[in-house]
Formats: structure tokens, sequence, C-alpha cells
């Protein structure tokens, strides 16, 4: 599913204004304006029956862990003679085109969120309706019908089991998370609505009636890994409460081009990437904080550190613990990792020389109780040394640091002494602007270690 948006010119000979109605509770659909026929949805398409898609849901909980449980809104006994359980938390997962809800990332983020929370974690296949590339215009009006059904069982869950909406959280990927949006505007109320790179062709700039829109939901909070014009496969708007764009949210870090993958893989990497990101976050509670910036270039400059007093959101499954929430649309910029764990904690740190007048190549690296951080350039500015980093460990509990020193081509016509050392390395945390101070007396020659302690 890639957005390679081509120019079809409307003299096609499209048939609009047909309409299909199946049994309550579907109701009837159309495909005209704006589902169709519009420069956005040029091709229409109807949505096929609830028979042919056949939504499927599968429970999981604590009880069964990585077994299903199939339960249908048809029969709310198969809900009755599961584990399921109305007092806890409700978190529907819903995939995009050509996947599935089992033995795949659905059944992963299940069992990750299993392990820290107790929860009935359900999983809405809806394959039949979209398993085939090829037909990406028919899923993406197959994806009201989907709605429907999830809205479907949401309203049994509160009906005949008297769960509150408050408890309902739909996460959907790519086209689910339209499907996610549909569930929404049909129950209103949902407490929470996640939007793993939502679905950029046939929604992008669409009214709100036809995506996922921040009316459906309490919360809607987005992700964006892929939203490109060209070769995107996600959504560009902002359309939630809270929208993040992790390393500016086009192209996501270890997506690079590598000839021994199929061509569909290259291009749907950062798009399946958001993924990843959310399944990491589950146990990694604040490793992906969401900085606000005008802009992605703005951010990686360093001009929107630390956290406003107000506090940072987190991306991904604590995001509702942001306690910043408007009518408006938010925009937060955070990076990750190339590769797992993706998790990454945003510092600055300063440098004390005993000369400010030197020009070196500085580095220094942060060890803490879980781990140590590869060595990151200080860079100068005027004769000050600091720099903005996103560390792979938590900034707050640093230990040490260490310092390395080497010279420049300007330095060689400097002075520079055989021995030199870091006065001081001051480590600031950019989630809540804590700073941490490690000094040393200790000189060293050139690339030798020099250790700084807590002051």
């Amino acid at each position: 599913m890639f957005k390679i948006w081509t120019v079809i010119p409307f003299l096609l000979g499209i048939v609009r204004g047909n309409e299909v109605c199946y049994d309550e509770p579907y109701g009837c659909f159309k495909d005209e304006d704006p589902w169709g026929g519009t420069p956005q949805r040029i091709i229409p398409a109807l949505p096929w029956s609830p028979e042919k898609i056949n939504t499927r849901f599968f429970l999981f909980t604590r009880d069964t862990m990585a077994k299903y449980q199939e339960i249908t809104a048809k029969d709310p006994s198969t809900i009755t003679a599961s584990s399921f359980r109305q007092d806890k938390a409700i978190h529907m997962i819903i995939h995009g085109l050509t996947d599935r809800a089992e033995g795949n990332w659905v059944t992963d983020m299940c069992q990750k969120m299993l392990s820290v929370e107790d929860v009935n974690c359900i999983g809405v296949d809806w394959r039949n309706g979209c398993s085939n590339i090829l037909e990406y215009v028919q899923a993406a009006n197959n994806f009201r019908v989907v709605g429907v059904e999830v809205a479907r069982i949401i309203r049994v869950f509160k009906e005949n089991f008297e769960v509150p909406l408050s408890n309902v959280h739909l996460i959907g990927h790519s086209l689910g998370a339209h499907v996610a949006g549909e569930a929404g505007k049909r129950m209103p109320g949902l407490a929470r609505i996640t939007a793993l790179d939502p679905a950029g062709p046939y929604f992008e700039d669409t009214p709100p009636e036809v995506r996922l829109d921040i009316s459906d939901a309490q919360m809607v909070d987005v992700i964006h890994s892929n939203a490109k014009f060209l070769l995107g496969a996600g959504i560009r708007d902002s359309i939630g409460h809270v929208d993040f764009f992790p390393n500016g949210g086009k192209r996501m870090p270890g997506c690079g081009i590598n000839l021994l993958e199929p061509i569909t893989d290259l291009l749907a990497c950062s798009h399946l990437r958001v993924i990843e990101y959310y399944i990491d976050s589950i146990t990694s509670r604040d490793g992906f904080v969401g900085y606000p910036c005008v802009n992605y270039q703005s951010f990686n400059d360093g001009n929107c550190f630390p956290c406003p007093d107000g506090g940072c959101p987190m991306m991904g499954h604590y995001a509702n613990t942001y306690g910043g929430i408007t009518s408006e649309t938010q925009v937060f910029y955070l990076n990750t990792g190339s590769a797992a764990p993706y998790s990454r904690w945003r510092c600055k740190i300063s440098v004390k020389l005993p000369r400010s007048d030197l020009s070196l190549q500085i580095l220094v690296a942060l060890s803490t109780a879980n781990g140590n951080t590869q060595e990151y350039g200080i860079k100068k500015k005027d004769n000050s040394y600091f720099s903005i980093i996103d560390a792979e460990v938590k900034c707050e509990d640093t230990l040490k640091v260490t310092f390395r020193w080497k010279r420049t081509l300007i330095s060689l016509f400097q002075r520079v002494p055989n021995t030199f050392g870091a006065e001081s390395v001051t480590v600031q945390s950019g989630q809540d602007g804590r700073e941490s101070t490690f000094c040393s007396n200790q000189n060293v020659k050139e690339n030798d270690l020099q250790t700084l302690t807590p002051c």
C-alpha cells in the first residue's frame, strides 16, 4: 500500500451514485462524494458484504496468553464462555493491508501488554477484506464495514457486560487506524484511539467522515512513520489530539536500501516500523518522550529542549498519561534508535575545559547501571562545548562519564598540552530539565580515557 499518486482523468466513465445496503446494524453505503469520484478518492467502490469480509475477534488474556479464544458479537455466549473480564481494560488491535491478527505482530503486542497489565487484548482480523495489495481501493472501502463490526462488539461489551466506554482503547495500523475511526464515530465516547501510521492514499485531505478524526475518541494519538508525498504509505495530515513524528515521520532509521530484501519490504519498512515502536514502548515507559516543536529541523537543532513546564507526552502505549490534552492538535518530535531497542533519552551534554580557546574533538560517553552509551561528539559553539544527544540509556541514571580528546587541524596551530582533561561534564535531562555534574582533576593524553564521577 504505497502513495504513488497518479493523476487519472475524470473522463474514464466512472459510475457514481451507487449504493449497497446490508442488514442492521450495517445499513447502507454509498460510493459518491465524499466516498468516491473526488480528487482524493478518484475510483469509487462499494464495500463488500460482512459475510465476504468475515471480520473475526481473537481474545488474549493472562489466562490464555499465546492461545486466543474467538469471540463474536453475534453470539454473546462466546464472550461469556471465554476468559473475558468485564472489569479489565480492553485493547483492540486492528491490522492493515495484507495482514492478519494471529501469529504475527498482533499476537506479539498482546503478549507484551499482558506481561505488564492484566487486560483483555483483542485482535481484529479482517484479512479477507484487505488481502490483496492490488485491490487497495476496495480495501479502502471495506474498512467501513469492519468499523461497524468493531462498534457492534463494543456495544455488546457495553450493554451485555456493563463495560464502560472509558475502558475501551482501539489501536489501528494503516487502514486499521481508519477502521478504529469508523468504530469511534458509531460508538461515541471511546476512551482512546491510537493510530499507527494511518493510511494516506484515499484518506489524505478527505473530510472527517471518511477518515480517522480527532473527534472519534476522547483521546486520539497518532504516530507518523511514513508520511512522505511520494512512496509514502502514511497520512501527512495531523489528525489527532497528539501527533508524533519520530525521526521526522517520513523515513525511519534502519530502513535503508538492502538489495537482498523484496522491494515491497523496502517500501513498507518505515510504514511497519511504527508497530515495533509501539511494542517497545509498552516496556519502556519513558523511552519515547515527544517534544513540542515547530518542525523537525528545529527539534534537531536543539531549539525545543528541555520539555516545557507542563511536561511532554510519551509516544506509544503511555501517551494517555499526558495531562496537556486540548481540543486542538498538538505536534511532537523525537528520535529513535535504528534497531531494537528503539527507545532513546534526550539530554544535553555540556563540557567545561580548563581552556576555552582550544579547538579539539571532544568525545563523551555516559555509563549507568543498565549499560553505557556510545561515544558522542560534543560540538564547540563560540567558546563552549555542548551537544544535545539521544542516548541509549536514561540520562538521569548516569553514574559516571568518560571523556576523550583528539587534536583537529585547527589545533595543530594552537599550543595544546600533552595531557589534558575536562574539569566537569554536566548532563541535563530533556524530560524534566534536571542536571547532574561530574568532575575530575585527572589529565590524560590524546585518545586516552578520563573518568569523571559525581562532584
